[in-house]
């Protein structure tokens, strides 16, 4: 299940959740092996045996990261099988997930644990939801959770393709949902998150629903906030 996708990075896909209890969404993880060893996991996944051993074949999980307030349904069962694990979750996560013991609120600036190896900022300016977009150093990939999604026409059942073409999220650039383009009033702020992410100069980019962009990841971010309007 996991891929190899740069030095010290890895990929894995899980299964397909129903958004709205009618939308199909694949879900992707990333993992990232940091100098001291230990993994670093991005918008965990479903866990089963399989990825755990594969993740224990690499290095000791030592840190979750939940980027956004929507990607949590998976980290009860991360939390009980690597119970040394840190949890660090969106502004606004711990809130809505009592149940979990957070370490840290992400925000603008790295962990110590992954200082100087993953760069982040948190995108904000929508008045429900803030994400916080990565970037790895080592394999210059930047991960984005929501902000873009991107589908193939055939990997969508037939009566939901002009929905989400309608939406913006079939074709080669990809966006956010336009329900979400809706809430992000202060422009101005969402802008400058896209700035401090285009100046990582990711070589690729990577998100957690959809066909993963085959461009440069620096073009693919610039076309996937392209509804933000005109760089400044």
């Amino acid at each position: 299940m996991l891929k190899a996708a740069g030095p010290n990075f890895w990929l894995a896909d899980g299964p397909v959740v129903q958004f709205f209890g009618v939308f199909p969404y694949p879900t992707r993880m990333a993992a990232a092996r940091l100098e001291d060893g230990s993994l670093w996991v991005w918008s965990p996944i479903a866990l089963d045996d399989a990825l755990a051993a594969e993740l224990d074949a690499i290095g000791p999980v030592r840190e979750l990261v939940a980027p956004n307030k929507l990607h949590h349904l998976a980290l009860p069962e991360w939390v009980a099988r690597y119970p040394e694990a840190r949890l660090h979750g969106a502004p606004g996560l711990a809130r809505k997930r009592r149940d979990l013991a957070f370490h840290t609120e992400l925000g603008d600036t790295p962990d110590p644990a992954w200082v100087d190896q993953i760069d982040q900022v948190v995108f904000r300016g929508s008045v429900i939801l803030d994400e916080v977009l990565f970037f790895h150093r080592r394999s210059r990939t930047a991960l984005v959770t929501d902000l873009i999604q991107r589908f193939e026409p055939d990997t969508l059942p037939a009566w939901c393709r002009p929905i989400m073409r309608w939406d913006g999220l079939v074709g080669p650039a990809g966006a956010a949902p336009r329900d979400f383009r809706a809430t992000v009033w202060n422009r101005r702020a969402a802008r400058a998150c896209r700035a401090t992410a285009l100046a990582w100069q990711p070589a690729r980019l990577v998100i957690a629903h959809g066909t993963l962009p085959e461009e440069d990841g620096t073009e693919a971010l610039r076309r996937g906030f392209r509804w933000l309007g005109p760089e400044r």
